[in-house]
């Protein structure tokens, strides 16, 4: 599940998790940031958003899906590839599956509520109608202690 990425995949990573520092900087967020790219150009950008927009559905997938489908004016997105720096829930599997997104790359697994084989196989799934390529553990380091540290203070 992490054969080697690209120096573009790097890329797109960091610009996720330049989302998920804004999502905790800027609005006291849980950092999680998403890019989604198609043709190597970014389509769609979101960053959590549940706390301040009162919207359990507001997390950084869900926003860059819509992000994409407001910009190229479709619902689906074939052969593009969503970049996010934590696994994907069950929630975020399930519209990344309808979307058609053909790969994810995550960085942070979620031992807790991962769709993409830590805790759960949604994303990985052979019942789906559509497959899901996914890569883990890009960046994974630098997005966990992202994640670590914003807990820590909240809990200090």
């Amino acid at each position: 599940m992490s054969p080697a990425f690209s120096a573009d995949d790097e890329r797109f990573m960091r610009r996720a998790l330049e989302l998920a520092r804004h999502a905790a900087d800027e609005h006291a967020e849980v950092p999680v940031g998403a890019v989604l790219v198609l043709d190597a150009d970014v389509v769609g950008e979101g960053w959590n958003h549940s706390i301040g927009g009162n919207d359990p559905s507001a997390h950084a997938e869900i926003l860059a899906l819509r992000d994409a489908g407001l910009r190229l004016g479709n619902y689906r997105f074939p052969g593009s590839t969503l970049y996010a720096t934590l696994e994907p829930c069950v929630m975020c599997a399930g519209a990344i599956v309808h979307a058609r997104v053909a790969r994810v790359v995550y960085a942070a697994a979620d031992p807790k509520t991962g769709a993409a084989g830590s805790v759960f196989d949604t994303l990985l799934s052979d019942r789906h109608n559509h497959a899901v390529v996914v890569q883990a553990g890009l960046l994974a380091e630098e997005s966990g202690r992202l994640l670590r540290n914003f807990f820590a203070s909240r809990r200090g």
